[in-house]
């Protein structure tokens, strides 16, 4: 589990999801795009595409295309053309890194929570939009939910199987009725065989216990999935149980990034900087047998001089050294949860 911060929870999910799923980040966002466009494009037009309407002053006339690059990636941008006259949507085309920065962060918040017509009524104001009507938000809103929840509730067999699931919880402050409140956003991405990485599933728990990850666990299998070899996490009990209980079949690989600040605060912090080192040599080596010639090496160095730290490595070595059951050419992406 990640340490918690007072911060904007949008944005630190945004980067989660952008981290661990860039294809999933890019489809959502070029969908919210385009339909912020379309809706922009109907208020100038003065009526919805096709609608009849007294106050229409203009047509719609098909689309132009242009690639928008951004930070998970190019999106397919459909400007609208009008029958009159053309339209340009400066605030996106010129003012594109305060969109881009405001959309990611909302695409993340959406995925989470769903589509609110507050939500993207706030994001309509942040983008400078003064176009649209509240019912024109409303509609998008419901539109767009529809398209998110469909992300969030994907069955997970059409693009498994996933050999390698990661899971961690990213532990937030945020402010509840003039409160500041800890919540736990349950958080698992899966590595398919084709070494595709993409989020799995994401929710929001009042805090992580074996319950809370036995709900998030179970909707996944509900969900389709399946066919998982490897479960990366830290040490969390309840989260090891949950694991055992939904993917019997599964191994269980401690994350290493978890396991290093674990280790530390066991050891001696004169001695750490030379453990870390040898602790970290054990992940350079090119083979399971030198792998586990190197962790031999580092308990006979702890062993005389720190015997808690040799007993705390000795006791998490086959938790750590799963990863050597796999090719090693997915070594990398499979001994932490933070790839």
């Amino acid at each position: 589990m990640t340490a918690p911060h007072i911060v904007d929870p949008a944005g630190l999910l945004s980067q989660a999801l952008t981290d661990a799923s860039p294809d999933l980040m890019r489809e959502l966002l070029q969908t919210m795009i385009n339909a912020l466009l379309s809706a922009d494009a109907d208020a100038v037009c003065g009526a919805e595409w096709n609608a009849r309407s007294s106050e229409r002053t203009n047509y719609r006339n098909g689309y132009r295309h242009r690639p928008l690059d951004t930070r998970v990636g190019t999106v397919d941008v459909a400007i609208p053309k009008l029958r009159s006259g053309s339209y340009f949507p400066e605030w996106l085309l010129e003012r594109r890194k305060r969109a881009e920065s405001a959309l990611i962060t909302v695409v993340a918040d959406c995925y989470l929570a769903g589509v609110s017509t507050r939500r993207m009524d706030k994001l309509v104001k942040t983008l400078g939009i003064d176009s649209l009507s509240k019912s024109q938000v409303s509609r998008m809103a419901e539109d767009l939910d529809e398209q998110v929840a469909a992300f969030r509730h994907r069955r997970l067999d059409e693009a498994g199987p996933f050999t390698f699931v990661t899971a961690d919880a990213l532990t937030i402050k945020v402010r509840e009725n003039k409160q500041v409140v800890k919540a736990s956003v349950l958080l698992a991405t899966g590595v398919n065989g084709d070494g595709h990485r993409e989020v799995l599933g994401m929710q929001v728990a009042t805090s992580e216990t074996k319950a809370s990850w036995n709900t998030f666990f179970a909707d996944l299998v509900a969900r389709g999935l399946g066919g998982v070899r490897l479960v990366t996490s830290d040490a969390h009990a309840g989260l090891i149980e949950a694991i055992a209980a939904n993917l019997p079949g599964a191994a269980w690989q401690r994350c290493r990034t978890h396991y290093a600040a674990n280790l530390m605060a066991a050891c001696p912090k004169s001695m750490w900087p030379a453990v870390k080192a040898m602790l970290h040599s054990v992940y350079d080596q090119p083979t399971a047998e030198a792998v586990n010639a190197q962790f031999d090496r580092l308990l006979d160095y702890t062993e005389g001089r720190l015997p808690e730290v040799a007993d705390h490595l000795g006791d998490a070595r086959e938790d750590l050294l799963a990863f050597i059951a796999f090719p090693d050419d997915v070594w990398r992406q499979i001994w932490s949860n933070n790839p």
